[in-house]
């Protein structure tokens, strides 16, 4: 299907981009998903009055074709494994247009798109990616080609994905299905909008900025290639974003398989593959989207990969820094947010006494945190007798010179600052969140 002139309605792929229904939805989801402001420094709070003085001289000067974006607001993530990820953070006003174009322009390309890919898609999730590998293992192809992209959203190559002024018809992968030149100049113009990085607007000669509403969709337009490569050859592989494992029976054909895909990839479509973190494995020996399997008495195990478990410890330690002057409650309500949305990502797991150890190593961490501030023996002395510990056992801990990680694990500590205490404070078990979700 291409999608041009008209919807079958009259309504040019333009008009049905500016309609105001598209646009109320555009804004209510800009709305919703928050984030920091670009680099003019309009706050996502202060759109919708801005939109209201300013959104004619907008709406004339996209069709006049003399609106320009501005450039995005370079911000560096760091990465779990070393390195920065590169976000590009569009203003608020941009972000608008680009939403209100993929909201259109989803539903004509997503029909196309293969049933491998589940990334950024309307119903489908990471989780089902994971199942679909689940699925596979199980069939008996026990190896993977574990490939991952190299800077994919830095390297995007503009002239594959768009039909710019010097690119070919052939080439532009959004010209397939969009022939309307103004939405194909407009995204055009996103592409090569630029970074501001330390004051200075720097060109944008290839990538999509990754952080903007149209990135994701542009990587599955880009990475539809791929996966059609994928299935012509009949492989058995699963994609999300630039993610891609593909499932083999032996480490041999995993070699030769890594080899032409490699190929493939660096060739047509002008990507480069992270040689550093791409590897023919094993599929017990590699995590994917946050999980790995494991294989027991026949059966296909989902767990937490070690790398995921990390990661949470690691937000919790920022959390409960002995130095911490936070209010406890204030605390415990930044956990619980975390624990809610980790564990609603990994109820998957098949292993519950990964989230019992982590209570365990949780309650650790806040019973420190409590003897840190209690400092004092007798202030310590005196809580614990409070929390019903026998004066002689109060005074021998309060009085120890053993550090407070160790403390914090002994007998008193532990009767005074048991899971009743916890819970009567409203901490969230990820045990209990895990089992709740499970039952669902």
């Amino acid at each position: 299907m291409n999608a041009g002139t008209s919807d079958g309605g009259g309504a040019t792929l333009w008009e049905q981009i500016f309609q105001r229904r598209n646009l109320f939805a555009a804004l209510a989801r800009v709305e919703a998903n928050g984030g920091a402001p670009g680099v003019d420094g309009l706050t996502v709070e202060g759109l919708r009055p801005y939109l209201k003085a300013h959104w004619l001289e907008i709406r004339a000067a996209l069709d006049a074709e003399s609106y320009r974006p501005q450039p995005v607001r370079r911000v560096e993530i760091p990465k779990p494994d070393g390195g920065v990820r590169l976000l590009g953070i569009p203003t608020v006003v941009d972000r608008l247009v680009q939403q209100a174009i993929a909201q259109v322009l989803t539903p004509l390309f997503d029909p196309q798109f293969s049933e491998h890919s589940y990334g950024f898609r309307p119903k489908r999730s990471a989780h089902q990616a994971i199942e679909a590998a689940q699925a596979y293992l199980g069939e008996g192809y026990d190896w993977v080609v574990d490939i991952d992209l190299e800077k994919f959203f830095d390297r995007v190559n503009h002239d594959a994905l768009t039909l710019a002024p010097h690119a070919s018809a052939g080439v532009a992968r959004v010209g397939r299905v969009v022939t309307d030149r103004r939405v194909k100049r407009l995204i055009h113009l996103y592409l090569i909008s630029g970074v501001l990085v330390e004051g200075v607007v720097m060109a944008s000669e290839e990538g999509t900025p990754q952080g903007g509403p149209l990135s994701p969709l542009l990587s599955n337009i880009m990475l539809d290639d791929l996966d059609k490569e994928l299935e012509r050859r009949g492989h058995r592989f699963v994609r999300y974003a630039d993610d891609c494992n593909i499932y083999v029976q032996s480490a041999r054909a995993g070699e030769r398989v890594m080899e032409s895909v490699k190929h493939f990839i660096e060739a047509k479509l002008k990507l480069k593959v992270n040689e550093r973190k791409s590897a023919v494995a094993r599929v017990t020996r590699r995590k994917f989207l946050g999980y790995s399997f494991l294989k027991r008495n026949g059966e296909i195990l989902r767990r937490v990969a070690e790398r995921s478990l990390e990661r949470v410890k690691d937000k919790v330690r920022r959390m409960t820094r002995r130095t911490s002057a936070e209010p406890m409650p204030a605390i415990l309500e930044r956990i619980n947010r975390l624990v809610r949305g980790w564990i609603g990502y990994y109820r998957l797991a098949d292993t519950p006494s990964v989230f019992k150890e982590l209570d365990e190593w949780l309650r650790h961490r806040l019973r420190q945190l409590l003897w840190k501030r209690w400092k004092r023996p007798k202030t310590r002395y005196r809580e614990l007798v409070a929390r019903g510990v026998p004066p002689s056992s109060a005074r021998e801990a309060a009085g120890s010179g053993k550090g407070c990680w160790r403390l914090s694990a002994s007998p008193p500590a532990h009767q005074a600052l048991n899971n009743a205490y916890w819970r009567a404070q409203g901490l969230v078990s990820f045990s209990d969140r895990y089992q709740q979700l499970r039952l669902t």
